[in-house]
C-alpha cells in the first residue's frame, strides 16, 4: 500500500501543480538557447530523436527514482533517502548522496543567479531602447561593459537571490505553488508570443526548417550531446525533484505525471527554437554562432527587427521567468532538511541560505572582472599548480564550481538516486509506490531504472569529465 507519511512542510493541491513545480524546475536558460542551437548544430529532427530516446531512457527514469523517493519519504531529500535506507534494512549513509546533491544544488544557485541576473539588466536597457539599430559590436561591447562591472552585477546578482529567497521563505503552499501558478503560466504566454511574433517575420519556415530538418548523417555526431543534454536538462540529482516529490498528492500517478514533465520541458525548448531563430535570420545574423552568445547575438537581432524593442523585452522577461523557477527549487532542499534538523523558522533559514549563496556568487561576479586573472588547477609545461595569478591556462572561480557540479556531483547524485530506488528500495516498493496497472509496462519500467539509466550515467559522467 501506498505509504501515509504526510510532509511537515505542506503539499501541492494537485498533480498539476507538482507538473508545473517539476516544469519550472526543469525550464531554465539552457532551454531557452542551448537545446533549439544544438538541435539545429546536430541534425535537427535526428538530434530531436535522439534526445527523445534519451530522455526516455534516461532522463525520465532518473526523475522517476527522485520523485517516487521523495513521496515514499515525505521529508526533505537527506531524511528521506536515511528513513528509506532503514527500512530497506541498507545503511543510513546513503543520505550522504542526498547532502552532495544538496550542496551541489547551492554551489550551481550561486552562480546561476548571477547569470540570471544579468536577464535583469537587459530587461532594464531592452525596455529603454539601448539596442535599437545596435551592431554586433555595439552588443558585444555592451555585454563586456555589464560584465566589466563588478559592482552593478553584484546588485542584480542580490536583487535576484531576494526574489528566489522571498518566494521560499513564505512555504510550500503561500510561496512556492502561488508563485508557480503565477509564474508557468505567465511563461507559457510569453512563449506564445513570441512565436506569433515570429511568424510574422517571414522567415518562419527557414528557421523551422533549421530545427527540423532531419539529417541522419548526423545523428551519431549529436548522440553524446544529445544524452548529456537529456541527463541536464530535467534538473536531476540535487534533490529538487526529490523534495518535490515530498510534497506530491497521495493519489497522483508518478508515471503519467513524469512523463507530461518531460513532454512540456521539451515542448518548451523546441517552442523557444521556433520563436527566436526565425527572428536572428530575419535579422541576418548567423546562428551558429553558438549558445553562449544569448546576450549579445539575441539583442541585435531584435535590436534590428520590427517591434524588436517590445519583443525584446518580452524575451528577456521571459528569460528571468525561466531562471526563477528553476532557482527557487535549487533553494527547497536544503530549506526543507534545516527547517527539519533545526528549531529556526523557514524564514531565517532562507534567510540564511540566501545569504550564503549570495556571498559564494560574489566568487562567480568578480571572475568576470577583478579576478578575471585569478586561474585554479593550472598546468603548463607539464607542471601542475593549484593557483596561479595570470596564468595562460587553468579555470576562473567560476569555472571550478560549474566543473565540480555540472561534471562530477550532479552525475554522481543522479546515480546514486537511481540505484537507491532501483536495488536498495527493491522491487515489490517501488511497485507499490508507482501502483502501475500494467504488469509489463512496470516491468520495462523498473528494467530502465536498475540498469539502462545508470549505465546511460556513467557513459556522461566519463565523457563530461574527460571532454
Amino acid at each position: 500500500m501506498l505509504s501515509d507519511k504526510v510532509s511537515i512542510h505542506g503539499a501541492w493541491a494537485s498533480r498539476w501543480v507538482f507538473i508545473l513545480a517539476a516544469t519550472g524546475s526543469a525550464v531554465g536558460l539552457g532551454n531557452i538557447w542551448k537545446f533549439p542551437y544544438m538541435t539545429g548544430m546536430y541534425g535537427g529532427g535526428a538530434f530531436v530523436m535522439m534526445y527523445l530516446v534519451c530522455i526516455f531512457l534516461i532522463g525520465l527514469p532518473i526523475m522517476l527514482a527522485e520523485t517516487l523517493i521523495g513521496r515514499r519519504g515525505r521529508q526533505s531529500p537527506i531524511n528521506s533517502l536515511k528513513t528509506l535506507a532503514v527500512e530497506s534494512g541498507a545503511a543510513p549513509r546513503w543520505s550522504w548522496a542526498a547532502l552532495m546533491g544538496m550542496l551541489a544544488a547551492l554551489l550551481i544557485l550561486s552562480f546561476y543567479s548571477v547569470v540570471a541576473g544579468w536577464s535583469l539588466d537587459y530587461i532594464v536597457n531592452m525596455g529603454r531602447g539601448q539596442f535599437a539599430g545596435v551592431s554586433a559590436e555595439g552588443a558585444g561591447g555592451a555585454f563586456a561593459t555589464l560584465t566589466a562591472d563588478p559592482w552593478r552585477l553584484v546588485l542584480w546578482h542580490t536583487l535576484f537571490m531576494l526574489l528566489t529567497g522571498f518566494v521560499i521563505a513564505r512555504g510550500v503552499v503561500a510561496g512556492l505553488e502561488r508563485s508557480l501558478r503565477i509564474m508557468m503560466p505567465l511563461l507559457f504566454v510569453l512563449l506564445l508570443v513570441l512565436l506569433g511574433y515570429s511568424m510574422t517575420t517571414g522567415y518562419f519556415m527557414q528557421g523551422f526548417h533549421f530545427l527540423f530538418d532531419f539529417q541522419p548523417g548526423k545523428l551519431l555526431d549529436g548522440m553524446l550531446a544529445a544524452m548529456g543534454h537529456a541527463f541536464f536538462t530535467l534538473s536531476v540529482g540535487v534533490g529538487s525533484i526529490m523534495v518535490y516529490g515530498a510534497y506530491m498528492p497521495r493519489n497522483a500517478s508518478i508515471g503519467s505525471t513524469v512523463l507530461a514533465v518531460g513532454i512540456l520541458d521539451t515542448l518548451v525548448a523546441l517552442t523557444a527554437g521556433l520563436a527566436l531563430f526565425p527572428i536572428v535570420f530575419a535579422a541576418g545574423l548567423d546562428v551558429g554562432e553558438g549558445p553562449g552568445l544569448m546576450f549579445v547575438t539575441l539583442p541585435v537581432a531584435f535590436g534590428n527587427v520590427a517591434f524588436g524593442q517590445v519583443m525584446g523585452t518580452l524575451f528577456f522577461i521571459l528569460v528571468l521567468v525561466a531562471a526563477w523557477t528553476s532557482s527557487i527549487s535549487m533553494l527547497e532542499p536544503m530549506v526543507a532538511y534545516l527547517v527539519e534538523r533545526t528549531r529556526l523558522s523557514r524564514a531565517w533559514v532562507t534567510a540564511g541560505l540566501a545569504f550564503i549563496c549570495w556571498f559564494v556568487g560574489l566568487g562567480t561576479v568578480f571572475s568576470f572582472n577583478l579576478w578575471k586573472q585569478a586561474k585554479f588547477f593550472v598546468n603548463e609545461g607539464g607542471v601542475f599548480h593549484l593557483y596561479q595569478w595570470d596564468a595562460a591556462s587553468g579555470l576562473t572561480f567560476f569555472g571550478v564550481i560549474d566543473f565540480l557540479t555540472s561534471r562530477i556531483m550532479l552525475p554522481l547524485g543522479c546515480l546514486a538516486f537511481v540505484v537507491f530506488a532501483g536495488w536498495v528500495m527493491g522491487r515489490e516498493t517501488v511497485r507499490d509506490e508507482l501502483a502501475m496497472g500494467n504488469a509489463r509496462l512496470f516491468a520495462v519500467t523498473f528494467f530502465l531504472m536498475r540498469y539502462v539509466a545508470p549505465l546511460g550515467i556513467l557513459i556522461v559522467f566519463a565523457a563530461q569529465l574527460w571532454a
